[in-house]
């Protein structure tokens, strides 16, 4: 059973679509990302799920069915817009909140105490939330989502305001609610978290779904007509390449129309005087392939 599955949802807000015909599911144990540009229908679509909006047309299931109250306390939410009662101390808050999600008040204060020890937070526990910085504020939101166990994750821009150290403990913790078969859904700007993280994607432009699958498949998919080489000697001198770009040892070979990575290889191993140490078909990143469906969409959307 998909934790959660939408078919042909619509949402309109008078004369913009904001969400058009979009289906897709999301299976349990699994981190995916929810992608696209602002105002692509990527908050719509989320608060759509969480029953805050409600569709014009379509079906959306949640724990294979229509969402209800209690299964609202199964679910985690990390809004784009933070929220916390800035002139209520950090530890108060926290528990508070998960007893809104119908945590007895005594296990609520030992995770709590336990989610703040381990974001680096325990010191600061008897401070107004007002009075923390931007990344405390961020890590004590992360927190607030987390603290009651839930079973659904959705996290809209996970990072934002966390420095290098920080950004690399929370992937880690989001990975571990993944091993422990929690379901987490991901909207965030940050192609390269979402290659690091991410199982699954799907991309959506101007409220419909323009692409989606797993994340090593997409990249595959567009992969363009590039090998990587590393080695010793002139790779550039090869038949059918168009360009070389050399970094060290490694060379980026962008190859001609016609020529196939196969041809490529086949031609290596028949000079002698080039060493092969490594030799792979050159795949795009995230960013780049979100730049290129992007600006195509544009393009033929008018």
């Amino acid at each position: 059973m998909n934790v959660v599955e939408l078919s042909h949802v619509s949402k309109s807000f008078g004369d913009l679509r904001a969400v058009d015909d979009v289906s897709f599911s999301v299976a349990p144990g699994e981190i995916f990302g929810l992608l696209g540009p602002n105002g692509a229908g990527k908050t719509t679509t989320l608060r759509m799920i969480l029953d805050i909006f409600k569709p014009d047309s379509g079906q959306i299931a949640v724990f294979g069915g229509p969402i209800t109250e209690a299964k609202k306390e199964r679910i985690g939410y990390l809004p784009e817009e933070r929220g916390l009662y800035k002139e209520v101390r950090l530890e108060t808050v926290l528990v508070y909140l998960a007893t809104l999600k119908g945590m007895d008040p005594a296990a609520a204060r030992r995770r709590t105490m336990d989610f703040l020890e381990r974001l680096d937070l325990l010191e600061h526990r008897h401070k107004k939330v007002g009075e923390l910085s931007r990344g405390m504020q961020q890590k004590a939101q992360i927190i607030a989502t987390l603290v009651h166990d839930p079973d659904l994750i959705i996290v809209d821009e996970p990072f934002a305001g966390l420095d290098p150290v920080n950004t690399r403990l929370v992937k880690a913790i989001l990975q571990e609610l993944r091993d422990q078969g929690k379901t987490v859904m991901m909207s965030t700007h940050q192609m390269h978290q979402v290659e690091a993280l991410c199982d699954r994607i799907i991309l959506i432009n101007r409220g419909q779904v323009v692409l989606d699958g797993r994340v090593d498949e997409v990249k595959r998919r567009f992969a363009g007509n590039a090998v990587i080489v590393a080695g010793r000697g002139d790779f550039a001198s090869l038949p059918g390449v168009l360009r070389a770009e050399r970094q060290n040892s490694v060379w980026t070979l962008t190859l001609a129309p016609g020529t196939t990575p196969q041809a490529v290889m086949r031609l290596l191993a028949e000079r002698d005087d080039l060493l092969v140490e490594r030799f792979e078909v050159a795949l795009p990143s995230l960013d780049d392939i979100f730049v290129t469906v992007v600006a195509g969409e544009q393009g033929t959307g008018g």
